[in-house]
Order: C-alpha cells, then sequence, then structure tokens
C-alpha cells in the first residue's frame, strides 16, 4: 500500500533534544581548565588605576598569560588579525610575535583594558566560563545529529540485530566490498569518490546502508540533502544486494517538502520517528 507523503511529514517532531543538547558542561570546564591559572592571574588587573602599565609588567613576568586573551573575545584561534590606519598586524597569543607596545594596543583597541580596568567583571574566570557556554551553542548543530544517530541506533538494538553483530557503526563503502565482496563502483564513482554510512545491517538476505538525519529548521542544506540522496538511491537501485535506507525527521522539512517528496516517491525506504516507533526495522529490514 503506498503511503500518503502529505500524511507521514505531518509526523515529523519539532525537536528531539535530550538535556544535554544544550550546553556540553564537561566540554565546558575541560576547555576552561586548561587556562584557569592564567585567568587567575590576569585577574589581578581588574580595577588597575594604571592598567597599561600594569599589563606590561604582567605580561613581562608571565608572557604565558597572553594564550587565554582570545577567549576573552570569543575566538578560538592562536592568532587573532586587526587592520586600522596604523597598518595590518597579526596578533600570535601562544608565542609572542609583536611587541608589548603593540599587544597593549590589541588590548585598548578591542575594549579588553576597559573590561578589566573599569570593573565591568568581577572575575575573569566566570567570564571565561560564560564566553565558553556562549561558543558552545555553536555546537548544537553537531550534537542534533548525533542525537539522530543515537536515536536510529536504539531501534536498531531493540530489534535484535546487535545479537548477532550484524550491524556496523560509520561504515565506508570500501569495508562494505572488503567484508562482503559486493561491488559498489556505482555510488563510489569508480573509486574515485568514498561514501561513508552512518550504519549497515547485514541480514540473511540483505545489506542496508543507513543515513540519518533531524532538520529542526529550514535552509538550502535540505534541498541538497534531499536531491542527493534521490540520486544515490537511484544508484543503489542498479546493485543487487544492497539498499539504501534513510531516517530522517525535523519540522525544518516542512520548508523543502517538495524536494523531499520527489526522494520519498522513488525511495522504498524512507522513514521517519513514528516509523521507527512502529517497528519498521522489523518490519521491512530483514
Amino acid at each position: 500500500m503506498r503511503r500518503n507523503f502529505l500524511e507521514w511529514l505531518g509526523s515529523f517532531r519539532s525537536s528531539i533534544a535530550n538535556y544535554g543538547y544544550y550546553v556540553d558542561f564537561d566540554k565546558i570546564y575541560s576547555n576552561i581548565d586548561k587556562v584557569k591559572i592564567e585567568l587567575n592571574i590576569l585577574n589581578s588587573l581588574i580595577g588597575s588605576k594604571n592598567i597599561e602599565t600594569d599589563f606590561e609588567n604582567l605580561i613581562k613576568k608571565y608572557p604565558e598569560t597572553l594564550k587565554c586573551i582570545p577567549l576573552l573575545l570569543a575566538v578560538r584561534a592562536d592568532e587573532i588579525y586587526a587592520i586600522d590606519e596604523e597598518g595590518e598586524f597579526t596578533y600570535n597569543f601562544k608565542k609572542a610575535n609583536l611587541t608589548v607596545e603593540q599587544y597593549k594596543i590589541f588590548m585598548r583597541k578591542t575594549g579588553l583594558f576597559d573590561l578589566i580596568a573599569d570593573h565591568i567583571v568581577n572575575n575573569l574566570f566566570d567570564y571565561a566560563t560564560g564566553v565558553e557556554t556562549g561558543l558552545d551553542s555553536n555546537g548544537r548543530k553537531n550534537r542534533g545529529g548525533h542525537l539522530m544517530e543515537d536515536l536510529v541506533e536504539s531501534f536498531i538494538r531493540k530489534s535484535g540485530f546487535i545479537k548477532d553483530i550484524n550491524y556496523f557503526k560509520e561504515m565506508y563503502i570500501h569495508q562494505i566490498t572488503d567484508k562482503w565482496g559486493i561491488n559498489l563502483s556505482a555510488i563510489s564513482n569508480q573509486g574515485k569518490t568514498e561514501k561513508r554510512f552512518d550504519f549497515v545491517i547485514k541480514t540473511d538476505n540483505m545489506i542496508y546502508g543507513i543515513e540519518t538525519n533531524f532538520y529542526s529548521s529550514g535552509g538550502s542544506k535540505l534541498n541538497e540533502t534531499a536531491r542527493s540522496y534521490k540520486t544515490l538511491a537511484l544508484e543503489i537501485d542498479t546493485i543487487d544486494g544492497l539498499e539504501f535506507v534513510w531516517f530522517t525527521d525535523g519540522k525544518g522539512w516542512t520548508s523543502a517538502r517538495h524536494n523531499l517528496e520527489e526522494t520519498f516517491d522513488v525511495m522504498e525506504h524512507v522513514y521517519n520517528i513514528k516509523d521507527l516507533e512502529n517497528d519498521i526495522i522489523n518490519k521491512k529490514l530483514r
């Protein structure tokens, strides 16, 4: 029985975020611990009445404190580029490459001297922890992808495949070829590209290459994904012994539903979370 695309799309979820999705505090604490000593040394400058002189003396005595300055600007790099009417400068904060006077100009023009001397913050360690928390929010997209992988894997485990050691995580097509002797040149551009599946399930009758993703918001990436998976599905249709399975979900697909529907129309095995909950793995991947 042919499935109704709009009904299927209508069951997509807004989010699959768990409690650890929002902030990875373990990572934050680990990153901040690497510069804890240097930040506490810089704390001696808070409220300074002669910040430039005190900074110069501190840098001369503790040059290693330079390494935590990029973090105060929410920058993850050892070098920072800046340009003004006086010229172009690349500041190295791992190993000083410019004069102390030039680093003082950097601190002054970026506003860090004001931040420290005017007592806008009371503790640079606490301030830097907040900056790390903000930077970590950029990792939510990656964590969202892993959430879908973890969710799909939990259903694979429940299906019983793991008991027979017949599912594999992050498997490249050359590994599939080496393990089971199947010719996958149709999806490798004659060996010129190396495709990796999120999961591979091997049954007595079939090998299933599985991709997973979740999109809570729209964007051009979704149209690109739908088109590329449609192409991949058509290529895999020419290979005996291999089938392509795509588990996807997320309200972000609403804005890209036309491209998703085109892929839905040519793929036998494209499923969402509701399908997983309805035991689609045991029903279809046997």
